[in-house]
């Protein structure tokens, strides 16, 4: 299996965000109605350089009960036992929550309810990385080889082709033998040096700065670069750096060897095995009408041993969390002025022949919606959950997307599947969802 470049996942699919919300956001650029206003700058946008006036007529006045209801029909279709969807905006917060935490079980999930985020880790990695050359420990264009020994091409690879998938290394969770023992062995407790080892004995896909592909590899790298330049555990400097000074307390990256998820948890859940997470595959036929007919049921992945992802997509976290981690970083809460221009033009288009479209940079992607809407934004994929989390500096909106099904029966990423729903309730002029048949009496 290999990951295409025109995706963003972790895994084969983790953080599998790039292909669905590319053609979403086209869609979103067609249809997207607003208007700006002007006013003094405010401290987010002296700090990005973005107006960041709310644009209110680009906003639908969100109805809490049509927002219930839209995201509960949307989650029904994908089979998705739970989800919970938040969107912070001017008028204020809502929360969509439907379905439970726990099959067979009546356990409603909530804004506080703990699940694994996947690779909206590497947002973590990629801002203390940043922090490290904020304080003069390392330098974006440092090669790799000064920090990890042995990487293949590592005295031609940059610490910012890491933090932008540019450095052609293998993504390790291409490896069927890592989905297989994943599997075999759920509990194990994996070591950088392992995925990487795994990474290493395939070839580079592409000379370093040639090209875009979206490995989880590089993140793996950063991990061990940033734990050897900042002397502390990756844990430590998560909770020191990040979370601490912005009071996010229910957010962790555990020990390599702890497969618990803190109390209140979501289980999480996905038909079939490892491999279908992690390779990007559809499932058989047979098993997509035995899931619709509920003959078959989703396997319980809530427990499996997530180290293999560790700075790649190891974090566990709420979605209140994880509103006030991305708008505090995305608004420049989190690195200085001079950094965080540095952290916003590191963009750069995943695909050059389409330099409007998908962008991919310091651990962050980019997408412009229309004239006065577009979303910094990450996703996070691994076996039993499926997430978004985004910030539209220009219209004040934060959304976090997460769902304890991997892919519906037909292979959708849950959350990315729900999203059109979600952004037809938020702004306005959007009609992304096909619109029923009308019917003659």
């Amino acid at each position: 299996m290999r990951v295409s470049r025109a995706e963003n996942r972790f895994g084969a699919r983790y953080a599998r965000h790039s292909p669905r919300i590319a053609a979403l956001v086209a869609c979103v650029a067609l249809v997207i109605v607003s208007c700006s206003t002007t006013s003094e700058p405010t401290t987010s946008e002296q700090a990005t350089g973005i107006d960041t006036t709310p644009t209110q007529s680009a906003l639908n006045s969100l109805d809490p009960d049509a927002f219930q209801d839209a995201v509960e029909g949307a989650a029904e279709e994908l089979l998705v036992p739970g989800a919970v969807v938040l969107v912070q905006t001017p008028q204020g917060s809502y929360t969509a929550a439907v379905g439970t935490t726990q099959l067979d079980t009546q356990s409603p999930p909530d804004a506080d309810t703990h699940y694994r985020i996947a690779s909206n880790t590497k947002t973590m990695t990629a801002a203390l990385t940043v922090l490290l050359a904020q304080d003069g420990k390392l330098r974006f264009d440092d090669p790799v080889s000064d920090y990890v020994p042995d990487v293949p091409n590592g005295n031609n690879i940059t610490i910012s082709q890491l933090l932008k998938m540019r450095s052609g290394l293998y993504n390790y969770t291409n490896a069927p033998e890592l989905s297989e023992t994943m599997d075999s062995d759920p509990a194990k407790a994996w070591t950088p040096q392992e995925v990487l080892d795994i990474a290493f004995r395939h070839p580079p896909e592409f000379p370093p700065g040639t090209s875009y592909e979206y490995s989880n590899t590089n993140y793996a790298l950063l991990g061990l670069v940033a734990e050897k330049v900042g002397g502390r555990p990756l844990a430590d400097q998560f909770q020191e750096r990040l979370l601490g000074p912005l009071g996010v307390q229910q957010t962790a990256l555990p020990a390599a060897d702890d497969t618990s998820i803190p109390d209140p948890y979501s289980h999480g859940y996905m038909y079939g095995g490892s491999a279908f997470a992690m390779v990007d595959q559809p499932y058989p036929a047979d098993m997509q009408s035995a899931a619709r007919a509920g003959t078959l049921q989703p396997l319980d992945y809530t427990n499996q041993n997530s180290s293999y992802a560790t700075a790649a997509g190891g974090a566990i976290s709420t979605a209140d969390d994880m509103a006030t981690w991305m708008q505090a970083l995305v608004s420049g809460k989190v690195l200085n002025p001079d950094y965080q221009q540095q952290w916003l033009q590191s963009l750069q288009a995943e695909d050059p022949s389409a330099p409007d479209g998908q962008q991919y940079g310091y651990g962050i992607s980019y997408q412009r919606f229309g004239p006065n809407a577009s979303m910094y934004y990450h996703g996070g994929e691994l076996p039993g959950f499926n997430s978004f989390m985004g910030h539209d500096i220009e219209n004040d909106v934060t959304l976090v997307v997460w769902t304890n099904l991997t892919l519906s029966p037909e292979g959708k990423t849950t959350a990315n599947a729900l999203l059109p729903t979600v952004l037809d309730q938020i702004y306005a002029g959007l009609s992304l969802q096909p619109a029923a048949p009308t019917t003659t009496r």
